[in-house]
Protein backbone atom coordinates (compact mmCIF):
# COMPACT_ATOMS: atom_id res chain seq x y z
CA UNK A 1 0.00 0.00 0.00
CA UNK A 2 2.72 2.44 0.50
CA UNK A 3 4.51 1.18 -2.30
CA UNK A 4 1.22 2.98 -3.96
CA UNK A 5 1.08 6.04 -2.27
CA UNK A 6 5.23 6.81 -3.36
CA UNK A 7 4.40 5.97 -6.61
CA UNK A 8 0.82 8.27 -6.71
CA UNK A 9 2.85 11.03 -5.10
CA UNK A 10 6.23 10.92 -7.57
CA UNK A 11 3.81 10.82 -10.44
CA UNK A 12 1.54 14.19 -9.27
CA UNK A 13 5.06 15.61 -8.70
CA UNK A 14 6.32 14.46 -11.99
CA UNK A 15 3.18 16.25 -13.93
CA UNK A 16 3.75 19.58 -11.98
CA UNK A 17 7.34 19.45 -13.13
CA UNK A 18 5.72 18.98 -16.91
CA UNK A 19 3.75 22.33 -16.49
CA UNK A 20 6.10 24.62 -15.34
CA UNK A 21 8.49 23.58 -17.88
CA UNK A 22 5.98 24.30 -20.63
CA UNK A 23 5.51 27.19 -18.93
CA UNK A 24 8.98 27.79 -19.47
CA UNK A 25 9.66 27.04 -22.90
CA UNK A 26 6.63 29.11 -23.65
CA UNK A 27 7.96 32.54 -22.04
CA UNK A 28 10.91 31.57 -24.05
CA UNK A 29 9.54 31.42 -27.33
CA UNK A 30 7.35 34.89 -26.69
CA UNK A 31 10.74 36.12 -26.15
CA UNK A 32 11.85 35.03 -28.96
CA UNK A 33 9.33 36.11 -31.22
CA UNK A 34 9.38 39.94 -29.77
CA UNK A 35 13.04 40.09 -30.53
CA UNK A 36 12.30 38.83 -34.30
CA UNK A 37 9.06 40.95 -34.55
CA UNK A 38 9.16 44.15 -37.05
CA UNK A 39 9.06 47.27 -36.54
CA UNK A 40 6.14 48.89 -38.56
CA UNK A 41 4.25 52.06 -39.29
CA UNK A 42 1.56 52.86 -41.02
CA UNK A 43 2.12 55.79 -44.23
CA UNK A 44 -1.22 57.65 -45.88
CA UNK A 45 0.21 56.33 -49.26
CA UNK A 46 -0.71 53.86 -52.01
CA UNK A 47 1.15 50.37 -51.89
CA UNK A 48 3.36 51.53 -55.32
CA UNK A 49 4.32 54.65 -54.43
CA UNK A 50 5.11 53.66 -51.17
CA UNK A 51 7.25 50.81 -52.37
CA UNK A 52 8.91 53.09 -54.64
CA UNK A 53 9.94 55.84 -51.54
CA UNK A 54 10.76 52.41 -49.52
CA UNK A 55 13.55 51.85 -51.80
CA UNK A 56 14.75 55.34 -52.53
CA UNK A 57 14.85 55.85 -48.07
CA UNK A 58 17.13 52.41 -48.47
CA UNK A 59 19.46 53.54 -51.23
CA UNK A 60 19.91 56.79 -48.94
CA UNK A 61 20.94 54.69 -46.26
CA UNK A 62 23.50 53.09 -48.44
CA UNK A 63 21.21 49.58 -48.65
CA UNK A 64 21.85 47.76 -52.23
CA UNK A 65 18.89 46.16 -53.47
CA UNK A 66 18.44 42.43 -53.58
CA UNK A 67 15.17 41.34 -54.24
CA UNK A 68 11.56 42.18 -54.03
CA UNK A 69 8.76 44.04 -56.01
CA UNK A 70 6.06 45.90 -55.64
CA UNK A 71 3.67 43.57 -56.88
CA UNK A 72 4.71 41.17 -54.25
CA UNK A 73 5.04 43.98 -51.70
CA UNK A 74 8.52 42.66 -50.27
CA UNK A 75 11.66 44.58 -50.46
CA UNK A 76 15.18 43.28 -49.48
CA UNK A 77 18.26 44.79 -49.55
CA UNK A 78 21.90 44.87 -47.71
CA UNK A 79 24.56 47.59 -46.46
CA UNK A 80 28.06 47.22 -47.76
CA UNK A 81 30.43 44.78 -45.75
CA UNK A 82 32.51 46.24 -43.67
CA UNK A 83 35.27 45.01 -41.12
CA UNK A 84 33.83 43.98 -38.02
CA UNK A 85 35.75 44.82 -34.48
CA UNK A 86 38.35 42.70 -34.62
CA UNK A 87 40.86 42.00 -37.46
CA UNK A 88 39.32 39.37 -39.69
CA UNK A 89 36.06 39.80 -39.53
CA UNK A 90 33.07 40.97 -41.50
CA UNK A 91 29.59 42.99 -40.58
CA UNK A 92 26.49 43.73 -42.75
CA UNK A 93 23.06 44.66 -41.97
CA UNK A 94 20.44 43.25 -43.84
CA UNK A 95 16.53 45.07 -44.20
CA UNK A 96 13.47 43.56 -44.93
CA UNK A 97 10.60 44.97 -45.64
CA UNK A 98 7.12 44.05 -46.13
CA UNK A 99 4.11 46.75 -47.72
CA UNK A 100 0.46 45.86 -46.88
CA UNK A 101 -2.65 47.62 -47.85
CA UNK A 102 -3.94 49.42 -43.97
CA UNK A 103 -7.32 48.33 -43.35
CA UNK A 104 -7.95 52.15 -42.89
CA UNK A 105 -6.04 53.25 -45.81
CA UNK A 106 -2.25 53.51 -46.75
CA UNK A 107 0.07 50.99 -46.41
CA UNK A 108 1.25 49.31 -43.59
CA UNK A 109 5.09 49.25 -43.62
CA UNK A 110 7.06 46.98 -41.74
CA UNK A 111 10.45 46.82 -41.17
CA UNK A 112 13.28 43.95 -39.75
CA UNK A 113 17.02 44.43 -39.99
CA UNK A 114 19.41 41.88 -39.01
CA UNK A 115 23.39 42.03 -38.88
CA UNK A 116 25.30 39.96 -40.09
CA UNK A 117 28.32 38.65 -38.51
CA UNK A 118 31.21 36.52 -39.79
CA UNK A 119 34.06 35.95 -37.21
CA UNK A 120 36.93 34.90 -39.38
CA UNK A 121 36.66 35.30 -42.89
CA UNK A 122 40.25 34.83 -43.36
CA UNK A 123 39.83 30.75 -42.24
CA UNK A 124 36.20 30.23 -42.30
CA UNK A 125 34.89 32.32 -45.40
CA UNK A 126 30.63 32.04 -45.78
CA UNK A 127 30.31 30.74 -42.16
CA UNK A 128 28.49 34.19 -40.82
CA UNK A 129 25.77 34.43 -37.70
CA UNK A 130 22.30 36.37 -38.58
CA UNK A 131 21.36 38.74 -35.46
CA UNK A 132 17.87 40.40 -35.40
CA UNK A 133 18.50 44.12 -34.40
CA UNK A 134 15.78 44.73 -32.30
CA UNK A 135 17.14 48.60 -30.40
CA UNK A 136 18.90 50.42 -33.19
CA UNK A 137 18.28 53.92 -34.24
CA UNK A 138 18.35 52.17 -38.14
CA UNK A 139 14.73 51.63 -37.51
CA UNK A 140 14.22 55.23 -36.87
CA UNK A 141 16.36 56.70 -39.01
CA UNK A 142 14.36 54.84 -42.03
CA UNK A 143 10.93 55.77 -41.27
CA UNK A 144 11.94 59.84 -41.32
CA UNK A 145 13.84 59.03 -44.37
CA UNK A 146 10.80 57.43 -46.36
CA UNK A 147 8.66 60.41 -44.50
CA UNK A 148 10.81 62.79 -45.97
CA UNK A 149 10.91 61.00 -49.72
CA UNK A 150 6.53 60.41 -49.28
CA UNK A 151 6.34 64.28 -48.20
CA UNK A 152 4.32 62.80 -45.18
CA UNK A 153 4.14 61.64 -42.00
CA UNK A 154 3.68 57.97 -41.01
CA UNK A 155 0.22 57.79 -39.35
CA UNK A 156 0.74 55.39 -36.44
CA UNK A 157 3.74 53.70 -34.36
CA UNK A 158 3.58 50.34 -33.56
CA UNK A 159 5.35 46.57 -32.70
CA UNK A 160 4.17 43.57 -34.14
Amino acid sequence: MSLRSLLLVLSVFGLVGCESLSDATSGVRERLVARESPKTRTFPSEPRATYDGVRMAATQMGYKFQRGGPAQGEFEAVSSVGGGDRIGTARQLAMKVRLERALAGGTDVSVRITEILEADSSNRAGQATETPLRDTPQYEVFFEHLSQVLGVPAQSSRSR
